[in-house]
């Protein structure tokens, strides 16, 4: 139990990492590093780049529009095929010698300036122009600091090294080439985004009834064994909560989590590569069989004929007494984790994913609990400012937001870390995924699962309590973080910038205008008093 208690404590770190949401892959790029000027004042935009070889479609690429030119069509259907001509000289810092009449020109970037090379290839008779850079990567063309009026008549667009020199192959091998070039926009609202809302707050829901009946089931215990003896109570009340395997959190453990979690993410930060990702996919299978095989033996226990297998035991080796449920259900959740590892880049590997992760997150927010208000404002607060540090003022330190870069899981050859939910975009002509991080979900669950037990153990009913609040509170602080996404053209937010205050906010003003605030703070629940059999044994 102490082994699967410290687990789960390091799963609880790790979510921390990916606590912010992210949509993978911005395609309006802002850069103030690059200052607009008259005819030089266009967003950075990614641009589709399907092609065609002798009359059939092939590949198609991603390129990154220029500062300046004409702005490209955003619809698929009204941008027109075109034939490239590869420029002869490559550069294109000198009149081409090719004979074009509208043909879009493939250009090698250097020599020259990418304005310089726009002009000439206008002058020529080009009806766009094509860069290929020098680099794997994409550059943001900008104009030269000395140039005060630009007029380009023409789209610029730069293409990766290896797509560039794909087509350059083709051309020099007397293929017809034909591309056509398109900024589509991603739609204002996806569906995506609203399964997955669901998908958090159902997580947060079903985990705090789990975490309270738990706990109402011990309080109950408790009682009895008070009635029956006070040599019981005296016991039990040494153990604790330590009988049951919860983990309360206190005030010290809530600050340590976080700063754990920020050195943890700069080592994977500093050490991203796909060897590190591959670790982190190991950990996440070994919690994600574990959280399966809880929240499954957990459920078919509710049913009559599994009530023999989970109350009958083997011992094993390591373990001590296992319930035969639990034997019989673990080959099948080691088998689901593994197929998801091995198949984990296929269309359709997110379903697996969410599945390992939502049983995780709920295992986790069972075993791990805020015993009172003042710690889970202390963690909570703590998680704020950690969220924001890392997504925002990381930018002044590393030149790039450290949570988003671990996040997306760049320089790794990976998807990015697997401590996320995500479903793939609807309706999206660039496809990608609406993510949420572990620790959007796990750390405000904490707090609706304690308020829930909360009101259980206070016999509150619903109206009265404090669970129906704090979901609202989520949920509507969950879906500002939605709000804000899409008004910063897909930037990464720090959910917890909007769920903290909205939580926090929203307990602490009602716990003060009902009077239970010092309950809520500092014991978290009813007082218990000792039955009168108790007393009489000290007399």
């Amino acid at each position: 139990m102490e082994l699967k208690r410290a687990w789960f404590a390091l799963v609880f770190v790790v979510g921390l990492l990916s606590s912010s949401q992210v949509f993978a892959g911005d395609i309006v790029h802002q850069d103030d590093v690059a200052p607009k000027k008259p005819g030089c004042e266009n967003n950075f935009v990614l641009v589709k780049v399907p092609t065609w070889i002798d009359g059939q479609e092939e590949d198609e690429f991603v390129g990154v529009g220029a500062r300046f030119g004409p702005t490209l069509e955003s619809k698929e259907r009204k941008a027109s095929q075109t034939r490239v001509a590869f420029a002869d000289p490559p550069d294109c810092c000198s009149k081409p010698k090719n004979k074009l009449t509208g043909e879009v020109i493939l250009v090698h970037r250097g020599n020259c300036s990418f304005t310089f090379k726009a002009n000439v290839a206008e002058a020529a008779g080009a009806s766009a122009i094509l860069i290929i850079n020098n680099h794997t990567e994409l550059f943001k063309m900008v104009c030269e600091a000395n140039e005060t009026y630009i007029e380009i008549g023409i789209p610029a667009v730069m293409l990766p090294q290896d797509a560039g020199a794909s087509l350059v192959e083709s051309i020099k091998n007397n293929h017809n080439v034909s591309v056509q070039l398109y900024s589509p926009q991603r739609p204002l609202v996806d569906v995506a985004e609203v399964f997955l809302w669901l998908m958090a707050v159902g997580t947060i829901l079903c985990a705090s009834y789990w975490s309270a009946w738990s706990a109402r089931e011990e309080a109950h215990e408790q009682e009895k064994l008070l009635k029956d003896s006070s040599d019981d109570f005296v016991s039990m009340e040494g153990e604790g909560n330590n009988f049951s395997g919860v983990v309360d959190i206190t005030t010290t453990s809530a600050i340590l989590f976080v700063v754990v979690a920020s050195c943890f993410l700069v080592l994977l930060y500093k050490l991203m590569s796909y060897w590190f990702i591959e670790i982190l996919v190991v950990l996440f299978c070994i919690g994600g069989v574990e959280g399966l095989q809880t929240c499954l033996v957990a459920l078919l226990s509710c049913f009559r004929w599994f009530v023999h297998a989970g109350e009958s035991f083997v011992k094993v080796p390591l373990l001590g007494a296992v319930s035969y449920l639990t034997v019989g259900v673990f080959p099948f959740c080691i088998a689901f984790a593994v197929v998801w590892a091995v198949f984990r880049q296929v269309s359709f590997a997110w379903i697996g994913q969410d599945i390992l992760g939502i049983a995780l997150i709920i295992t986790v927010l069972q075993i791990i609990r805020v015993p009172n208000l003042k710690v889970g404002t202390v963690l909570l607060s703590c998680a704020f400012l950690y969220d924001i540090f890392w997504v925002f003022v990381s930018k002044w330190w590393f030149h790039e937001s450290v949570m988003i870069v671990v996040a997306r899981g760049d320089n790794s050859g990976e998807d990015g870390i697997p401590m996320l939910l995500k479903i793939p975009r609807m309706f999206d002509p660039w496809g990608g995924y609406s993510i949420i991080g572990f620790g959007d979900i796990i750390l405000p669950g904490l707090l609706v699962a304690f308020s829930l037990r909360f009101d259980w153990l206070s016999k509150r009913k619903m109206r009265n309590g404090y669970f129906i609040w704090a979901m609202v509170a989520y949920g509507l602080g969950l879906l500002v973080t939605y709000v804000a996404l899409n008004l910063m053209d897909g930037h990464g937010q720090p959910a917890l910038l909007y769920i903290v205050p909205f939580m926090l906010g929203t307990l602490l003003t009602m716990g003060k205008k009902r009077g239970d605030l010092e309950n809520l703070w500092t014991k978290g629940g009813p007082e218990r008093r000792c039955p009168h059999v108790h007393q009489e044994s000290h007399q």
